[in-house]
């Protein structure tokens, strides 16, 4: 079978890809188990790391069998006639993770719905032509939460009630996964996304960007410039966490996950403070020099953090197959090993 990745450049779909391609199957459209022989990942555009990851997976599957092969698709998710090229075998899984991000979404609202909204439309539009029925795994956001109403702690029963652009873009993607899924078009699975650490590289326009920067820039003795406040409460998960997630649900029965196909994850609920002191604690045993962290507020970013929620009940994800987020010491060991290869050690 075949696998898209929208968003496959990325550092979220760059870790998915590694997990399939060790993987090696996935259930197929038809609700059996399938082989992997191709793995397109679809970006606006690719970095080395994404070619240098295509050339070692071919190069390693070159004359096998049951190897996949990785294809990278250089392309605007808003553009149907790319789409449309990307899902072009009836034998397809999908994990939709392409978008604008926060920041981006409240700047530039038009391209916002041309890239969130009318890139997941045609996506679905390219599935349901196909026979069978396609499993597809869109990555949404705890940012479909908001206003007044909204508890500390969101499950999935809590009113959708977006104050940001981004979140409104989530919410009616998950409307539409379910709507499609209803009707028998396609198999869709929501999974609603806590803030994700720790990513690697620069910062990003992302509102969020900070919850990773608050580890990412000390570990690499740089200053981190806080915008928000260091009792902001947060929901965070790891990646690896995330990733798992993402193959569990799309591996789900359909029994099992009912008409609702929304899934917020299980998260850690921290304040700053905590998350600093605990990177103290595993710089300390690990002899890293951390560099500083200056607080400089910033009362756009602060305004848009507050309107999300600080906690998550993820209990319906766990009874999918979700795991609970590993502890915010393993996330920063598991982003050293991965991502820092010469920590900044005394």
């Amino acid at each position: 079978m075949k696998v898209v990745i929208t968003g496959g450049g990325g550092f979220l779909g760059g870790q998915l890809a590694r997990s399939l391609a060790d993987r090696g199957e996935l259930t197929g459209p038809f609700g059996g188990p399938e082989p992997i022989d191709e793995l397109l990942l679809f970006d606006a555009r690719f970095g080395d790391e994404s070619m240098a990851f295509a050339r070692s997976v071919n190069s390693a599957s070159n004359g096998a069998t049951d190897g996949p092969r990785v294809v990278l698709l250089e392309g605007d998710v808003g553009e149907r006639d790319v789409v449309l090229s990307a899902i072009d075998r009836d034998d397809v899984a999908v994990f939709h993770l392409a978008s604008m991000v926060s920041g981006e979404c409240e700047v530039h609202f038009d391209e916002a719905l041309r890239v969130n909204l009318d890139g997941g439309r045609h996506l679905l539009e390219a599935l349901r032509a196909k026979q069978g029925t396609p499993r597809v795994v869109f990555a949404s956001s705890v940012a479909c939460y908001g206003g007044e109403a909204m508890p500390d702690q969101v499950s999935d029963l809590v009113k959708f009630t977006p104050q940001t652009t981004y979140g409104m873009t989530k919410a009616i993607g998950e409307l539409m996964i379910n709507d499609y899924t209803r009707k028998g078009f396609l198999d869709g699975r929501s999974v609603r996304l806590p803030t994700v650490i720790i990513r690697p590289g620069k910062p990003n326009a992302a509102a969020s960007s900070w919850a990773s920067g608050m580890f990412r820039e000390p570990l690499a003795g740089e200053t981190c410039h806080l915008p928000v406040h260091r009792d902001q409460l947060h929901p965070v998960i790891g990646y690896r966490d995330v990733v798992s997630s993402f193959i569990a649900l799309h591996e789900a029965s359909p029994d099992l996950l009912g008409d609702d196909r929304g899934f917020v994850l299980p998260s850690h609920r921290v304040t700053v403070s905590e998350c600093l002191s605990i990177l103290e604690g595993v710089a300390s045993a690990l002899e890293i020099d951390l560099g500083i962290v200056i607080d400089e507020p910033d009362p756009v970013i602060q305004s848009i953090v507050d309107s999300w929620p600080t906690a998550t009940d993820g209990s319906r994800a766990r009874r999918a197959g979700c795991p609970d987020p590993s502890p915010i010491d393993r996330i920063i060991r598991d982003y050293l090993e991965d991502f820092s290869t010469k920590p900044n050690a005394s």
